[in-house]
This record gives structure tokens, C-alpha cells and sequence, in this order.
């Protein structure tokens, strides 16, 4: 079929043609926006899955929702070599110019402004993160050079400004689990006053499924300030509809049993039913999609999965970290004990444990629970078996 019809979007991030299965989550971020704006607290969001499970895509339809009802948002996603402190003041500035004008701000939008400049001066030596927005710093206030105690005054002043210009503002951050804990407890702390002094401003972030076990170590009080949305593959049915909705709509059906292929291939994960979607619309002849084109595409969508979502994975990791990995493929898909892997490699444990912390460090693996390691990408392990025969 034409390939500039095809309705699939298996990039990074990208939006799906029918966004299904996730209606709770979008309802509750309808609730938080709504309470908010109503000036009763309501938990913020923390989203965890594994990749591929469209976090960033709700992310983006959370932004879309939140920008239609007249909130400022802001996005990042957060990365190890950048300073947060800094990324914050940079964020915190795109949210007060988007507030309002500089020439129309009200006396709390202006001392934010000041507050602001104090922080930036606190995170970057020479305020440059600020350096066009032409207010004095406000002495005493976001400069003790504690990030958790200058970040909370920025974002209180930031909240004040926004809930005197009748609108409020949003922080939607990926990859939440690359924070380091001091930086995950100050945006946790920060929120916390924020709660308390009833202010329109949401945390929503998104990241791996250590994520709630992050956020609890950084502060006890974590779980009451925010709602944890687990975010898992999608069932058959949501799978289903996830396939065959966007062809629908532009007149192309599919046989029952090639969405049944599809399903069971994809295990119900967003983004490789994409993909699927993909490959299998440019390789059929015409409506209905057959079953025999669903088996015969499968090769093909093994091949593209390899080339872009498992391998851009697999080269951070080094020759060593490489044979963990297998060793744990080789186990199973599940979560698998420290022992057990070093066991097949014919290694003890504490030789491998650095080798296991740099794989969790990078992303490749989360501890489900104490002991137990797993893949932060689904269907890991049978890329591991076909890709990296075992000696």
C-alpha cells in the first residue's frame, strides 16, 4: 500500500495515531489540572514503565490538554551531564515570560523575577541563565547556595506570580531517574511547600519503574505528594484497537488472525505495535490485511526493533556489561538474583556488582527489589539471544 498514507508513528515520542488504553491517566491529570485551578491540593504525577511504553507520548498529551485549558507549560527531559540547577532557572524563566509579559507583570510576577535572579546567581556564577531579565536579585532570598532550600523559594515565588495572573504552570520532566538524589529531594521539597501554600503549580514526570523506590529514598514524605501511574503494555483488545483504529479510518481493514499475530508478537507494547503497524502497511498488497502478510512481516520487524530500539541501547554498554546482560537473557526474561547471573558466568557476585550498578546507572537494568535486577526494555533478552550467540 502506499507508504505516505501509512498512518504508524514508531519514532521516539511520537504521538500514536489512536492514543488507547490510557484514559485513567489522562483523567488524572484532568482531576489535578482541575483542583489546581480550583486551589485545593491534589497530588502531582510520577509516571514508571518500562521504554517503549509511551510515557513521553503522554507527556506531550498532557502538555496538549494542559496548554488547551490556559496553563504555561514546561518540558525537559533531564540528562546526567547537564546541571539541574541551572536547567531549572532556565525553565523557571520560560515559565514567568510565558506567565506574562515582562511589560505587564503585576508587584508578584516582578519579585519572582528578582527571586529568580537570585537563584540563578546561586546555580551559575555569572547569572548569565537570567542575565535578560533586567531585575536586581532579591538578597536573602533563593541564594543560600542549598539547592533544596533555593529551589522551593523560586518555585513559590513563580507560583505566587502565576496564581495572581490567573493561570498556573506545569513542569513535565523525562527520564526523572537520572536526578541525582539531592536534586530528586529538592524538587520533592520544593513541591511540598508548594502544596502547603495551595499554589497552581504541577510536577508531572516520567521515568523507569525504580522511580517510586527514587523518590522515597530521596524524602519519606514523597508518596503523599505525588500519584504513581504504572505504566505497562496494553491488553489485547487495547492492542488491537491500537492496530487496526488508524487503518480503519482510511478504509483498510485487517483479517482477525493477523491482528492476532500482530498482538502476540508485540506482547502489547505501544511502541512495537507501531512499528508493526508500520512494516506491515508497506508490505500489503491491498485491504484486508491477510494473516500470511502479518507472519511474513515479522522478520522484518525483528530487523528494524534490532537495528534502532535494542541496538542504540546495547552500545553504551562494554564488552563485560555486554555478557551480563547476556548471561541474564540466558536466564530468563524476568527479574533475575545477582548470584544467579554471576553463576553463568562463572563469576562470584562481588566481582560482577560494579558491572550490575554501571548497567543500572546507564539505564539498561532497574531493581524491581532488593537482590533482583531486570531489563528496562521489554523483550530485551530475546534480542540478547538472537543477536549475541552464547559460548
Amino acid at each position: 500500500m502506499d507508504p505516505h498514507e501509512n498512518p504508524y508513528t514508531p519514532g521516539a515520542g511520537a504521538r500514536p495515531p489512536a492514543l488507547v488504553g490510557r484514559d485513567q491517566e489522562m483523567q488524572a491529570f484532568r482531576i489535578l489540572l482541575a483542583r489546581l485551578a480550583r486551589g485545593r491540593p491534589e497530588q502531582s504525577l510520577l509516571m514508571t514503565g518500562l521504554r517503549g511504553v509511551g510515557k513521553t507520548v503522554l507527556l506531550a498529551a498532557f502538555e496538549q490538554h494542559a496548554r488547551a485549558e490556559g496553563w504555561v507549560t514546561v518540558d525537559s527531559e533531564i540528562r546526567r551531564d547537564v546541571a539541574f540547577g541551572p536547567r531549572m532557572a532556565q525553565l523557571v524563566r520560560r515559565a514567568l515570560l510565558e506567565t506574562a509579559p515582562s511589560n505587564r507583570w503585576l508587584d508578584r510576577a516582578r519579585r519572582a523575577a528578582s527571586v529568580l535572579r537570585s537563584f540563578s546567581l546561586s546555580v551559575s556564577s555569572d547569572g548569565a541563565l537570567t542575565g535578560t531579565i533586567d531585575v536586581e536579585p532579591l538578597p536573602g532570598v533563593a541564594d543560600s547556595g542549598d539547592l533544596s532550600e533555593d529551589l522551593t523559594d523560586v518555585l513559590v515565588a513563580l507560583g505566587e506570580a502565576a496564581s495572581q495572573h490567573e493561570t498556573g504552570v506545569v513542569f513535565l520532566l523525562d527520564e526523572v531517574q537520572f536526578l541525582a538524589t539531592e536534586e530528586l529531594e529538592a524538587l520533592i521539597a520544593a513541591l511540598h511547600k508548594i502544596v502547603q501554600r495551595e499554589l497552581p503549580i504541577a510536577i508531572v514526570g516520567a521515568g523507569l519503574p525504580q522511580l517510586p523506590r527514587l523518590a522515597g529514598e530521596a524524602k519519606s514524605y514523597a508518596e503523599r505528594l505525588f500519584r504513581f501511574l504504572q505504566l505497562g503494555a496494553l491488553s489485547s483488545g487495547e492492542a488491537a484497537r491500537a492496530l487496526t483504529l488508524p487503518a480503519e479510518e482510511l478504509g483498510v481493514l485487517f483479517e482477525p488472525r493477523a491482528v492476532e499475530t500482530v498482538v502476540a508478537f508485540t506482547e502489547g507494547y505501544p511502541y512495537f505495535v507501531q512499528e508493526y503497524g508500520k512494516v506491515l502497511w508497506d508490505r500489503a498488497d491491498g485491504s484486508p490485511i491477510t494473516a500470511v502478510e502479518a507472519v511474513e512481516a515479522q522478520a522484518v520487524v525483528e530487523v528494524r526493533l534490532d537495528q534502532s530500539f535494542f541496538r542504540v541501547r546495547i552500545e553504551r554498554a562494554s564488552e563485560l556489561e555486554v555478557r551480563y546482560l547476556r548471561a541474564m537473557a540466558e536466564l530468563g526474561a524476568g527479574p533475575q538474583r545477582a548470584a544467579d547471573v554471576a553463576a553463568v558466568l562463572g563469576r562470584r557476585t562481588t566481582q560482577l556488582g560494579p558491572v550490575r550498578s554501571r548497567l543500572i546507572e546507564k539505564g539498561l537494568l532497574f531493581q524491581p527489589s532488593y537482590g533482583l535486577a531486570a531489563f528496562t526494555v521489554p523483550q530485551f533478552d530475546r534480542f540478547m539471544r538472537r543477536s549475541y550467540p552464547w559460548p
